[in-house]
């Protein structure tokens, strides 16, 4: 049954990068990956936050079906690593190593940031 709960939370995961870098699309334009940024360090905070919120020595929120559902499905569909890699690849490929630089230092950086804010968000609702 796990299997099929993370299969759900996956494809609805997947559903809301795909509108929310259509939006950024639409919004900002195409010469960077603003989409994919922002799913990447929104998806690292909300990751983060949840992990935190669901451990072992903090309160249980979620069944472990259901943490498995929104840890591993959602935010798994969520995020983009693998967008990401394919997007600073194409930026390389076409000679843009300024932006192909500053979109591996802005995802690392920010969603370093993002997953340590959750965390810390979470530590405080935990208190």
């Amino acid at each position: 049954m796990t299997y099929l709960w993370v299969a759900l939370g996956g494809a609805l995961g997947s559903v809301a990068r795909y509108a929310c870098t259509g939006a950024a699309l639409r919004w900002l334009g195409a010469g960077f990956p603003y989409g994919t940024l922002f799913v990447n360090v929104s998806g690292s905070f909300a990751i983060g936050m949840l992990a935190a919120l669901v451990a072992s020595d903090g309160r249980p929120l979620l069944s472990p079906d259901a943490r498995a559902f929104v840890l591993v499905g959602v935010l798994g569909g969520f995020t983009t690593f693998s967008s990401f890699s394919l997007e600073t690849l194409n930026l390389v490929r076409s000679g843009a190593l300024g932006a192909a630089s500053a979109n591996v230092a802005l995802s690392v950086v920010l969603c370093l940031c993002g997953a340590w804010l959750g965390f810390a968000a979470a530590g405080l609702l935990n208190r």
